[in-house]
C-alpha cells in the first residue's frame, strides 16, 4: 500500500479553489479524466456516485467513484472519494481546503492506493515510491496553478 499526505498554500480564495473540484471543472485538475457522469444523488453530498472514464496512454478505464465525505463550510471544505480501478487497486483520495484569509487557502491532499488482489498486491510491491510522489506533487501544483490563474 502507498499512502501520502501533502499540502500546499494557494494564493486564491477558498471558494475559487473549491470550484475546481466541481464536476464541470474536474478535467482542469485531472486532465486524464475523459468523462465524469453523476449517476446517484448530487455532487454536493456524501453517497454520490459518478461513472468516471480515465485515459492512461491508449487505454481507457471506466469505474465508479463513491463520495465518502463531503463538507462545504465557509472556512473548511472537504471531499473524500474512493474507487476501484482495473479490478486490482482500491484508491481513496481526500481533498481538504482550509481558509487562511480571503486570499489564501491551504490545500491538503491525502490518499492511499492498495492492491486488492494478488496482481494488485504484487504490483504495489514493485511500485516506485518516487514515481507516486511525482504524481502527487504534479497534482498539487496543477490545482495551485489553476486556482491562481482563475483568480
Amino acid at each position: 500500500m502507498i499512502t501520502w499526505r501533502e499540502e500546499t498554500m494557494i494564493d486564491a480564495n477558498i471558494e475559487e479553489v473549491w470550484e475546481l473540484f466541481r464536476d464541470k471543472n474536474i478535467k482542469k485538475i485531472m486532465p486524464k479524466v475523459e468523462e465524469q457522469e453523476l449517476i446517484e444523488k448530487s455532487e454536493e453530498e456524501a453517497g454520490a456516485k459518478h461513472k468516471q472514464t480515465y485515459r492512461e496512454g491508449k487505454r481507457l478505464e471506466t469505474y465508479i467513484v463513491h463520495t465518502l465525505a463531503y463538507n462545504n463550510l465557509e472556512d473548511k471544505k472537504h471531499k473524500k472519494i474512493n474507487f476501484i480501478i482495473g479490478k486490482a487497486f482500491e484508491i481513496t483520495l481526500s481533498f481538504t481546503l482550509i481558509k487562511m484569509d480571503d486570499h489564501e487557502t491551504k490545500f491538503i491532499y491525502e490518499g492511499e492506493n492498495k492492491g486488492i488482489n494478488f496482481v494488485g498486491r504484487a504490483m504495489m510491491k514493485l511500485a516506485n515510491k518516487k514515481g507516486n510522489n511525482k504524481v502527487v506533487f504534479e497534482f498539487l501544483e496543477r490545482v495551485r496553478q489553476e486556482a491562481e490563474n482563475a483568480g
